[in-house]
């Protein structure tokens, strides 16, 4: 851990600034990759074995790899920094800090997937963000780096233009096809694939979403290739990795460190342990909608999609959410469900009805009307959510229900008795 040197969030003053990024090899990664065909672009990406890092973790080159090259319709890229899970918020400090690099990844993409437009969609609620990126890309514009002069600048045909999209406050925009819809200026409600974005997309033309740590992993690659990449972390899910840490942590925030990091050394060596060293109840690792784990089964457990999967979780977003000895998972659960029967965006019966019920439940267990008959309940209803909606988001609410009931079932009947 301590030889590992950031390379997304780089300790270098001002990178935010174009001509600091560009004294730093800035914008070369893209003229490196003009000098390649699309196809060998899109191979370096498989092979380095990057996985997105939204939430799903799919293997980012086998996406890229569905995008048709006929040409019949225009491409489009969407880059998702909509960022609204809880636990979550990582990509700002992409945003903030280094946000040349995420431009240089979508020029990349772009240039590889046949792209001709771009969109960043971030969250409403980002203003100051917002603002940051906006700058950043009129710069590039300014620069010939981005849109028609890219053509008289790296003297070559290809040209792709970049978009800023403000997103209205929405946790359902982070589903990929509430997002394009969004974008179109239609009700974000999540579209039932297939089709699938990579035939069906923006305005019914090809489109691919990614992440936007994502898209900034990419200009790395190409930089340092695909071997140096995938040396770095798990087997399965390389590379560097931006862990979000926060709740009961002496030194809550983002790091940036290789995937496959013991769970227990990021929380006691990386975010300096728990405030007077309580034991830790739960942890969620990866955001709120992921299953938690026990305090007790956390020794051995790493931060990468397969280490995680095999315990009962998920990476989802690497927003680690520790919970000390005193938390009242009642309390936390009402609040979480109270965040996904907000969020919900009503299509589905089963999520928007379901986690109303499920939080009128929570309502009266807080109010000591509660009984253990009404875990079981919740359980039922969570078990009824679960895999019966068009997108993730019933799931997501579904989850930390229905895996803390499981887990923590001693701990939430105490809670009930007292």
């Amino acid at each position: 851990m301590s030889e590992y040197q950031p390379v997304i969030l780089p300790d270098i003053p001002d990178l935010d600034r174009i001509d600091v990024y560009e004294q730093h090899g800035g914008y070369q990664h893209i003229r490196k990759s003009l000098g390649m065909a699309p196809d060998d672009v899109i191979g370096i990406v498989k092979e380095s074995g990057l996985r997105g890092r939204g939430g799903a973790a799919f293997p980012t080159g086998l996406k890229w790899s569905f995008m048709p090259t006929d040409g019949e319709k225009p491409n489009y890229l969407c880059v998702n920094g909509d960022e609204s899970e809880p636990g979550s918020f990582k990509d700002r400090q992409i945003f903030e800090f280094n946000p040349h690099l995420m431009i240089e990844g979508i020029l990349i993409a772009g240039y590889a997937l046949r792209i001709k437009a771009a969109y960043i969609y971030i969250r409403g609620e980002y203003e100051k963000w917002v603002q940051m990126v906006e700058k950043a890309v009129a710069d590039a514009y300014a620069k010939g780096y981005v849109g028609e002069k890219m053509k008289e600048t790296f003297g070559t045909d290809f040209s792709c233009e970049i978009y800023v999209h403000r997103g209205a406050g929405a946790y359902i925009c982070g589903e990929e096809s509430s997002l394009m819809n969004s974008i179109e200026g239609i009700r974000p409600y999540p579209r039932v694939k297939p089709p699938f974005p990579a035939q069906v997309g923006l305005w019914g033309c090809p489109t691919t979403i990614n992440n936007v740590e994502t898209i900034a992993n990419v200009p790395l690659i190409i930089e340092r290739g695909a071997d140096w990449y995938k040396n770095i972390g798990a087997e399965k899910h390389p590379g560097p990795i931006l862990y979000g840490i926060s709740g009961h942590v002496n030194k809550p925030g983002v790091y940036e460190l290789p995937t496959g990091m013991l769970l227990t050394e990021l929380i006691h060596d990386v975010a300096g342990g728990v405030p007077g060293d309580k034991k830790i109840k739960m942890v969620i690792p990866g955001g709120s909608s992921m299953p938690p784990l026990r305090g007790d089964q956390l020794e051995g457990v790493r931060m990468d999609a397969e280490s995680l999967k095999e315990i009962g979780s998920a990476i989802g977003t690497a927003g680690i959410m520790v919970m000390d000895e005193d938390t009242d998972l009642t309390r936390i659960l009402t609040r979480i469900t109270h965040f996904y029967k907000v969020e919900s965006c009503g299509q589905c019966t089963p999520c928007r009805e379901g986690t109303g019920w499920m939080l009128k439940v929570f309502h009266r267990l807080l109010d000591g009307e509660g009984e253990p008959k009404d875990l079981d309940l919740l359980h039922s209803v969570a078990k009824n959510i679960e895999g019966n909606t068009v997108c993730a988001l019933g799931d997501a609410a579904a989850w930390p229900v229905k895996f803390t009931i499981e887990r923590f079932r001693d701990e939430l009947e105490a809670e009930l008795s007292r």
